[in-house]
């Protein structure tokens, strides 16, 4: 019987068909299918007034909505107003030529995750997390490797088969490569949180090329996480893999665990 354990991880996903899909064209729906409504909401720095009413109108409509109408309208005090309005979308995306880089992972339970690693890699794995920069947000990090771990799953300290070090938070990229070096890690998570004037693409990129100049990038597994993380933008950074929004302590360590024994174990065989 074939177990998750013994599934190959593909690489790369596709639609799998060998012929162009048909088209499937979408717009947003609202009360009727095809409609393309939609609602935005939006601050203006003037007090609520009428003519502020009519300047949200003519905002909607200049972002490309038609019959804009205002549903709902608040004073926010200090001379500003806060709007709701509703309109309908004109575009369309064909929904059958979208492909979305993903990470590639067979899901596997908690146990399932410490067998693997004992049986197909054959020693414990060290991982070494932390937030970076300025960054002062643990909730990220604390979620993946927090012994109590997130959702009901056990974060990666559980795990018999991890060896974790989590350096918590406003650690410099400076001192997160030496204890890379130091721990002697396999892996290194890197969560950013803050992500103001794209502060965290600035910070991840900097870690990666930090890497790289010590010549230690190929014997690294790199992950990023975070709410603006996506595993497209963490592979234009330089990491191997980017984890977003609700992301589960199983998720990334079926990741690691099915990666490292692709990358290392098995080029080493």
């Amino acid at each position: 019987m074939t177990t998750h354990q013994d599934t190959e991880v593909a690489q790369t996903s596709s639609h799998g068909a060998h012929t162009p899909p048909e088209p499937l064209l979408i717009k947003p729906y609202g009360d009727t299918m095809g409609d393309g409504v939609v609602q935005v909401s939006f601050s203006l720095p003037v007090p609520l007034c009428d003519e502020a009413r009519e300047a949200a109108r003519r905002l909607a409509g200049k972002m490309g909505l038609t019959e804009p109408s205002i549903y709902h309208a608040a004073d926010l005090g200090y001379g500003f107003s806060f709007f709701i309005v509703y309109g309908k979308c004109r575009h369309s995306v064909d929904y059958s030529k979208i492909v979305v880089p993903k990470v590639a992972a067979v899901a596997m339970g908690f146990h399932e995750i410490d067998e693997f690693i004992a049986r197909r890699i054959g020693r414990k794995i060290r991982v070494i997390g932390a937030c970076t920069g300025s960054d002062a947000h643990t909730v990220g990090i604390d979620a993946i490797m927090n012994m109590k771990g997130f959702a009901g799953e056990y974060g990666l300290e559980r795990y018999t088969n991890f060896v974790t070090l989590n350096l918590g938070s406003q650690v410099p990229n400076e001192v997160l490569l030496a204890k890379t070096i130091e721990f002697n890690a396999d892996v290194v998570l890197v969560s950013q949180v803050v992500t103001q004037k794209d502060v965290h693409l600035t910070n991840l990129a900097e870690f990666v090329d930090m890497v790289e100049a010590e010549g230690i990038r190929d014997r690294l597994l790199l992950i990023c996480g975070g709410p603006r993380i996506t595993h497209e933008v963490a592979l234009e950074l330089g990491f191997d893999a980017g984890f977003g929004p609700g992301t589960t302590p199983t998720k990334v360590a079926s990741y690691i665990a099915q990666e490292f024994e692709r990358r290392f174990v098995r080029k080493q065989g």
